[in-house]
Formats: C-alpha cells, sequence, structure tokens
C-alpha cells in the first residue's frame, strides 16, 4: 500500500531543499445506519472533499516531515451530521552522531467523533467536535547490541457539546483534559534474525469528568518479549507484561491484569502483504456513562497488488470492550475492502466498502452498519 510505483509517485514541487506534495480527494459515501442505532435507522449520502499538502526535507542528515490535511463531509437529508476536521501533523529526527538521535513527533487538530463510536455521548444524533493538541520526544541511543530509548508525550483534549435525538444539548466538557507519558525501551539483538525488548510506559490522566465522576486515572504497561525476523519474508513483535489504570472514582476502581501486543508481517510473496496486530488497551468513556474500559482488539489484513497500479486490499477485526463502572460488556466486528486504482502520476480512483457490527448486552448500545463509496484524488 506504501510502495511508490515508478512512474506513479507523484511529481511534487521542489523549492530549495523542501519538496512539497498537493493532493485533492473527493467522493461520495452511502451509510446504511447514520446514527449508529438499533432503533432510529436511517442511510443516507454524503459528498467528501479532502484537500492536502505535505511537506518534507531533502536533507542528507536530519529530516522534518509536514502534513496538513482537511476533511468536509455533507449529508444529503441528515445536515446535523455534516462535519469538517483539519489536521496538522508533523515529525522530525536529528541525529546527533551515527548513534544518538532525537525523534520529535506533535498534532494539532480539529476533529469530529463519530456518532455511535465507543465513547460517543448517549443517544447523541451528531458528532461531538473536539480539538487535539499532542507532542512527543524520544532520544534514542545505541550501544553495540543494545538500542535504548526514552521519551514523553502529552495528548490535549478540548470537547465541544453535540446534540440528543430529544433535541436537548449534550455538554461534553467533562471530557476535557490530559494525558501525560513517559515511556522507555531496551532492545537487545541476538542476533540479525532475533531480539529481545522490554518496554516501559506510565501515565497519568487528568480528565475533568462529571462533579459525581471524575475520570482522572493513574496506570502503566510493562511488556517484554522477542522480535524476530525469521526470514526476510516474516519480521514480527510479540510482548507480554501487566497493566494496571488506577481510576479516583470508585465506581470504576483499578483496572488491572496481564497485558500483551503482538504485530507480525509476513511477505508470501512480492506482490502480497499479510498483516496481524493485537493488543490490549485500557481507556475511558464519555463523561455521561463514566466507565473505564478494557479492550481486547485483533486485526488481520491482505494487500495484494493485483497490479502495478492496481492494489486490492481486505481486513478484518474483532474487539471485545470490558466496562468497568457498569455492567456493560461489548463485541465488535469490523471488516473493510478496497480496491485502488492509479490512472497515472497525477491521479487515482478507489473504492472501498466498511461494515461495522457492535452487539452489547445492553441493546441500546448494538448497531450494525455499512459504509460504500468512491474516492477520486489529484496530486501533484
Amino acid at each position: 500500500m506504501k510502495r511508490q510505483q515508478p512512474g506513479y509517485e507523484p511529481v511534487g514541487i521542489r523549492a530549495g531543499s523542501w519538496m512539497f506534495n498537493p493532493a485533492l480527494t473527493s467522493g461520495l459515501l452511502y451509510d446504511s445506519n447514520v446514527f449508529s442505532s438499533n432503533t432510529f435507522q436511517r442511510s443516507d449520502i454524503a459528498a467528501v472533499i479532502a484537500p492536502s499538502l505535505r511537506a518534507h526535507t531533502l536533507w542528507e542528515r536530519h529530516g522534518i516531515d509536514l502534513k496538513l490535511d482537511g476533511e468536509s463531509i455533507n449529508y444529503r437529508q441528515n445536515p446535523g451530521l455534516d462535519q469538517t476536521n483539519a489536521r496538522l501533523r508533523g515529525s522530525g529526527w536529528f541525529d546527533f552522531t551515527h548513534d544518538l538521535v532525537l525523534l520529535t513527533s506533535f498534532q494539532i487538530a480539529h476533529l469530529n467523533e463519530g456518532v455511535g463510536t465507543l465513547s460517543s455521548p448517549v443517544n447523541a444524533v451528531q458528532p461531538t467536535p473536539y480539538d487535539l493538541m499532542t507532542g512527543d520526544v524520544t532520544l534514542r541511543k545505541e550501544f553495540n547490541r543494545f538500542t535504548t530509548s526514552i521519551g514523553a508525550s502529552i495528548d490535549s483534549y478540548d470537547y465541544g457539546s453535540t446534540r440528543a435525538q430529544d433535541g436537548s444539548i449534550i455538554n461534553q466538557d467533562g471530557r476535557d483534559g490530559q494525558i501525560y507519558r513517559l515511556h522507555g525501551r531496551v532492545d537487545y539483538a541476538f542476533s540479525p534474525k532475533l531480539g529481545w525488548f522490554t518496554a516501559v510506559e506510565g501515565n497519568a490522566r487528568n480528565i475533568r469528568g462529571a462533579p459525581e465522576h471524575t475520570l482522572d486515572s493513574q496506570g502503566y504497561r510493562a511488556l517484554s518479549g522477542f522480535t524476530v525476523a525469521l526470514t526476510h519474508l516474516i519480521s514480527g513483535e510479540f510482548g507480554a507484561g501487566y497493566a494496571e489504570q488506577n481510576f479516583a472514582d470508585p465506581t470504576i476502581g483499578t483496572i488491572a491484569g496481564p497485558a500483551y501486543r503482538a504485530m507480525l508481517m509476513w511477505h508470501p510473496t512480492p506482490l502480497i502483504d499479510v498483516h496481524f496486530k493485537a493488543e490490549q488497551v485500557v481507556t475511558q468513556t464519555s463523561d455521561t456513562s463514566s466507565s473505564g474500559v478494557q479492550a481486547d482488539a485483533i486485526q488481520v489484513g491482505v494487500d495484494y497488488e493485483f497490479r502495478r497500479n492496481v492494489v486490492v486490499s481486505m481486513s478484518g477485526g474483532y474487539e471485545k470492550d470490558r466496562f468497568f463502572g457498569q455492567a456493560r460488556n461489548d463485541t465488535v466486528t469490523t471488516t473493510d475492502s478496497r480496491i485502488k486504482y492509479m490512472l497515472n502520476r497525477f491521479g487515482a480512483v478507489s473504492l472501498f466498502h466498511r461494515y461495522t457490527q457492535r452487539n452489547s448486552n445492553i441493546p441500546t448500545f448494538s448497531f450494525d452498519k455499512h459504509q460504500v463509496g468512491i474516492n477520486v484524488t489529484a496530486q501533484f
């Protein structure tokens, strides 16, 4: 999916040591259940416009990569679902020496949380707007077979309000706050094909919450395992450990237990990529249902280069959500199929189909939906 085939890569505009790549995507989207509801099912068609601009350096040693993109989605029959997103992302790497590098990344965004998502407020019939600012700084150092890294990051959220089905306003200020993280990792290479790692991350989540239900929490996750490159066709990382998140709200309490993360990439042929990921994470939902959530998720996907300019992708996912603070358990099944046809260096057409099914022991939260769309992209 990410490989740039000769003759189909963007041309770009060079200005000194910088390269600029503008693009514009437009398309149509059909959604069979725009409110993600099992009682208020409505289908609709939306027009999508998404401009973007990438700027990156051509320096020999250090590097900076920036991307500014926007997205406007406008529904035909349900204008309350219209949304506009904008995002500026960037990353940089600075080589002090051949074995010491500073890695940085940031994001400034105005986004919308879709109706029916895990943390969307109960009974919301409009997207929930929010502003997001993130930043991360990591220092990585190599000592022969050892590679170490240490870093810190912050995510800052500022939520707006959304509207319920009865017309009332659902205030989401209680979800405002910051998440601070400290993370470190040590890798040791036994050989070019086998390595060992240990990674530790600690966090402090200062989330406002509701007066009677704060969402503040502190926790950590520690993993240890192996990195493998069995052949040039198979590579991956497998780790297990322990995670704990202590919520200040006694109705949520402490979420603790074994943790894991597994990632695998397999290239059975030069034209096929198979990727797999399984992970457990702990998060929190909206203040309308003040809960902690332990999510176990598995994703499997295949990318097939049918022709040099035609890529077919299929993926599926399964997630099990266990809620703390309320008697609720959900399972989520998703599929995603798409085909991308690159016309030339200046244009591409893609078709996609997404299916989502959420099953909950509380019927209000159960739903399924199909999304089908076509996008046309012009780039330079």
